[in-house]
């Protein structure tokens, strides 16, 4: 595996190394000694998958708010999304800044999210799913969200949203949350 740190500290983009022969292709997506090296924290506990029938599907800005922040390890099974994270730790240097990437089964790039970021992303293509892998378990009743559209963030969503939870409609604006702790 290739780990690139992009300009969000802690937040990487992994390339695998995928073989193929005459039977077909194979790659290795996980290897706790690797993510150890390339210093990413590999301590998985929880998997989880979203499949999205429709191209234009938009799911987030998503979080869970401490003590239960969770990293996560994203990539498309199937299908394409824009993936769109937002930093929220207020110590950083990048603090509210946003970085997207496009992933899909066809390039199998993976990105890691550490903790006390949101995430999110919209559909390129019908039939997508999305496979996640957290160090921490999901924590009902710590939920947070920040609004898609919301102006401060800037993120120009590459293509029309056509399908989308009220839930994430209606999150609240950047600016409406207290800082994480």
């Amino acid at each position: 595996m290739k780990f690139v740190e992009t300009e969000l500290a802690g937040v990487f983009i992994i390339d695998v190394d995928y073989r193929t022969d005459s039977r077909g292709g194979f790659a290795r997506t996980f290897c706790r000694d690797e993510f150890i090296a390339a210093g990413v924290p590999a301590s998985i506990v929880q998997g989880a998958t979203s499949f999205n029938a429709r191209a234009g599907t938009l799911r987030g800005l998503h979080f869970q708010e401490p003590p239960h922040s969770q990293s996560k390890l994203v990539r498309a099974t199937s299908g394409a999304m824009y993936d769109v994270i937002v930093d929220l730790r207020p110590e950083s240097a990048t603090y509210r800044r946003h970085l997207a990437v496009e992933l899909s089964a066809q390039n199998r790039r993976m990105l890691f999210i550490p903790k006390q970021f949101a995430h999110g992303f919209l559909t390129l293509s019908d039939a997508t799913e999305i496979e996640y892998l957290f160090d921490e378990v999901y924590a009902p009743g710590a939920e947070g969200g920040i609004n898609y559209a919301d102006p401060e963030l800037g993120i120009r969503w590459p293509r029309r949203i056509e399908v989308i939870a009220d839930r994430d409609r209606s999150l609240p604006p950047l600016s409406a949350l207290a800082a994480l702790r």
